[in-house]
């Protein structure tokens, strides 16, 4: 057994001597109960970590058990009660729930407060604090209670606890959360390196800065004492034409810096009913708080377009949505980076909240000499009629459009089983792009 299950063990069987205790008691069987003493093992355990890092007290950390116990043994409430009450009956002093799925019992703010104050008012309130918004509980998003609806006593909403914190204490790591209405993003990665990408020298000189900041951030904050003056996060617009590496940067950054980069599609985040772009963006940076992720907000015109004046409701509410967007990145304290086919199409109101904006230009016919020569396999023989100088000269292509031609003509080169790209080839699938792209007919 390791020494997280043995803490979790040890945790359940004081948890049951509480409940078992308080039940003993206001049933009359017993006059009192001791609970036992906590001897953690300290090493490899997340939970003890996590009692290090807090220091909870007595009830702090009963109530933390009581939120974590559901997601290990479902029926830890119901068989302690049947003990108690091996006839059945109604027993609403306890407080707990029924879910949708979930068959047992699913502890409550009322359960906390029947466990630790009994009918103790004053020790009542007490617990009432502790699981309130300003307490290290709801502000560290470790556990909440569930909002209910209006006119109810909040203390009968379940004792939520952050999914994250589950899988912490369960398996030891957080999960990537995937794709789905409760987080409208998807995580992006690269196996290709910086030298794989070509840039003009004054975006890679640029991309650079943002380097640094991630580097040494939290020096600059917390060592030299700037968290009083200056925001924590870093904004960033990329715009330039698609195919010019915008997305591939993002992906270099995290993988470089050891951070999860997540790309948001602001044109799936953004709803024409009132309130939901709101909703949509609050669920995705809550999930996002203190992860250090790197957020990469796709096509940001969908919501921070150049502003009309106000004619209608519609106006109105859609200024509101980017005041609200802008309001969350600004509080982020990670590197946000919005991307756009064209500044231009960015009112200058929001680019002064960024402190780098970085021009991803189309490849000058030097940068596309260069990704010609990196792109193709080693395991193609190059034609002794390509000059990839001409090539370069000749067509103005993204790195992402030699790309495609790059990988038609492999395929090719695969489906003939031949070794050898030749020059009529080559134009051939070059000509094929730009008919993709519109540019010929």
């Amino acid at each position: 057994m390791d020494h997280n299950t043995a803490n979790l063990q040890t945790a359940l069987i004081w948890l049951k001597t509480l409940v078992a205790g308080r039940l003993g008691v206001v049933l009359g069987k017993r006059e009192g109960f001791e609970l036992p003493p906590l001897d953690f093992y300290h090493q490899d355990s997340w939970l003890a970590g996590f009692l290090e890092r807090y220091e909870p007290c007595y009830e702090e950390f009963a109530i933390f058990l009581l939120a974590i116990v559901p997601h290990l043994q479902p029926q830890f409430f119901n068989r302690i009660i049947a003990e108690h009450l091996p006839e059945g009956g109604d027993f609403p002093e306890f407080g707990g729930v029924r879910g949708a799925n979930h068959r047992g019992i699913l502890p409550t703010g009322e359960t906390a407060q029947f466990l630790l104050a009994g009918d103790d008012l004053e020790k009542r309130l007490q617990v009432q604090r502790l699981l309130s918004a300003e307490h290290w509980f709801a502000r560290q998003h470790i556990l909440w209670l569930e909002s209910l609806p209006h006119g109810e006593p909040a203390m009968s909403g379940r004792l939520i606890v952050d999914p994250e914190v589950v899988d912490l204490l369960t398996v030891g790591k957080v999960g990537r959360p995937r794709f789905s209405p409760d987080f409208p993003a998807e995580y992006i990665e690269t196996a290709m390196n910086w030298e794989d990408l070509v840039l003009h020298p004054h975006t890679v000189s640029q991309i650079g800065e943002i380097e640094n900041w991630i580097k040494h951030n939290d020096t600059l904050l917390h060592d030299w004492g700037m968290k009083r003056r200056i925001k924590p996060g870093y904004r960033a617009l990329f715009y330039g034409p698609p195919g010019t590496g915008k997305t591939l940067t993002a992906s270099l950054l995290g993988k470089q810096t050891g951070k999860d980069v997540f790309r948001i599609d602001l044109s799936r985040v953004v709803s024409k009913y009132i309130g939901e772009t709101e909703k949509n963006l609050s669920k995705l940076f809550e999930k996002a708080e203190h992860k250090a992720w790197i957020l990469f907000f796709d096509e940001a015109d969908a919501l921070f377009g150049k502003r009309t004046e106000i004619r209608d409701a519609h106006d109105k509410y859609a200024n509101q949505e980017v005041a609200y967007l802008l309001q969350r990145i600004e509080a982020y304290n990670g590197l946000v980076i919005l991307a756009s086919n064209q500044r231009a199409n960015i009112d200058e109101a929001f680019v002064r909240r960024f402190q780098s904006i970085v021009h991803f230009p189309m490849p000058r016919a030097e940068e596309r000499y260069q990704i010609w020569r990196k792109t193709f396999p080693p395991q193609i023989a190059i034609g002794d009629d390509i000059d990839w100088q001409q090539i370069a000269l000749r067509h103005e292509l993204s790195g992402a459009g030699i790309l495609n031609v790059t990988h038609f003509c492999a395929v090719q080169v695969l489906a003939e089983q031949a070794t050898r790209l030749e020059l009529k080839q080559l134009e051939a699938a070059i000509r094929r792009e730009y008919v993709k792209e519109g540019k010929i007919v």
